[in-house]
């Protein structure tokens, strides 16, 4: 699930990176971005990847 979330906040990134959109100090490129590795961050180490089944 946060590989999707990381993905999706990459591709806001490139968005607003391509678009050359004026936003303001807290959400550029960079921020989102840093999102996205802290999402991809965190879907690796396995948090968030699913419901672990317990029997």
């Amino acid at each position: 699930m946060l590989g999707i979330v990381a993905a999706v906040l990459f591709f806001l990134s490139f968005l607003i990176n391509a678009a050359d959109l004026g936003t303001n100090d807290v959400f550029t490129s960079t921020n989102v971005m840093l999102l996205g590795l802290t999402a991809l961050a965190l879907h690796v180490a396995g948090i968030g990847s699913g419901w672990a089944r317990r029997r």
